[in-house]
């Protein structure tokens, strides 16, 4: 979701490389700079690599950039973590010549943003489940610069959800909120923390799956979505005449090059992919043991596949999951 860039690594095979290599050959993994991508990318590689012998590498990597790499040149061969419906034409043009394809599912129960308060206030308040039922009680969300007013805190400009934030916000037109910036995804966490700490009322624009709802956790508030008015105006910042409209579900899936998918040599590759996935709450302990640790990509897929056995030696048969667990 959060578009930056991450540097490649590569992690080194336990096998022999002759014989590793032989039933697999090469394939490439893009990485985007998001903790769940990153993870996911890098566990991908880790199993294929020790798991299926396969000389797999990542390859850093931005969504719109990659994709159209992807379907023009066929490279990198996956991207382990994507969002077809955000991608617009470059993927659906792509689809639909054959150049690009789903091959598993990232995230079974997808990606969400919304507006979110926090689960003791969600408790306390059991009325409040809508963006509505929250407008009707701004002393429950006090701005922390004008308590006398409900605040709204958004994400940085340049954001997709914070346009859409904005735009909700311009179409509920209630005088007793006021909008509440935030500089930067930093700064974003830093006011949720703290408010949360201190077991204050707050109502944030956020998203789902982070390590930050995992630790915080929070509920999301609830509104009806409509394509047509997504497309027309809530998505778009310069749209004078927003109607209150919400984010839907995003699905999170993997997506292969047909470069890749037409190979002949990776059928236990391919089944893997096809297996492979995990919800919310599992890639958001990894995402949580990677925030407190300070760790990348790398380290978050080993202290998965050591801690969390259950979850992904359902995706591989049992001699798989025997290598993969000697490379650690």
């Amino acid at each position: 979701m959060r578009n930056l860039l991450l540097a490649a690594f590569s992690v080194g095979a336990v096998m022999s490389t002759g014989v590793a290599h032989a039933a697999c050959d090469d394939i490439t993994l893009a990485v985007f700079s998001w903790q769940s991508a990153e993870a996911m990318s890098n566990v991908d590689q880790f199993i294929l690599k020790n798991g299926y012998g396969c000389n797999a590498t990542t390859v850093a990597g931005d969504t719109v950039p990659t994709i159209t790499a992807m379907i023009e040149k066929g490279q990198p061969d996956i991207s382990s973590e994507s969002t077809p419906s955000l991608l617009g034409d470059v993927y659906t043009n792509g689809a639909a010549e054959g150049r690009i394809s789903q091959i598993g599912t990232a995230i079974s129960d997808g990606q969400v943003s919304g507006w979110y308060i926090p689960k003791y206030v969600a408790d306390a308040h059991p009325d409040i489940k809508t963006v509505d039922d929250a407008m009707k009680h701004p002393d429950l969300f006090p701005a922390p610069e004008d308590p006398s007013k409900g605040g709204v805190i958004q994400g940085p400009q340049g954001w997709g959800d914070t346009v859409v934030t904005a735009q909700l916000f311009k179409a509920l037109n209630n005088p007793n909120f006021v909008l509440v910036p935030t500089g930067s995804a930093a700064a974003l966490d830093g006011v949720i923390s703290k408010a949360y700490e201190q077991k204050q009322g707050f109502l944030a624009q956020y998203w789902a799956p982070t390590s930050l709802l995992v630790k915080y956790p929070m509920v999301r508030l609830e509104m009806a979505h409509d394509d047509a008015e997504w497309a027309r105006c809530t998505s778009k910042q310069d749209c004078p005449d927003p109607k209150p409209n919400y984010w839907k579900q995003a699905e999170m899936v993997t997506l292969a090059s047909s470069k890749f998918s037409k190979r002949d040599d990776i059928g236990p590759v391919k089944d893997y992919f096809a297996k492979r996935s995990w919800t919310q709450a599992e890639v958001g302990k990894v995402m949580l043991w990677m925030t407190d640790n300070q760790a990348n990509g790398e380290d978050g897929a080993k202290w998965f596949i050591k801690n969390m056995p259950d979850v992904w030696t359902k995706w591989v048969p049992a001699d798989v999951a025997d290598k993969v667990k000697a490379a650690l």
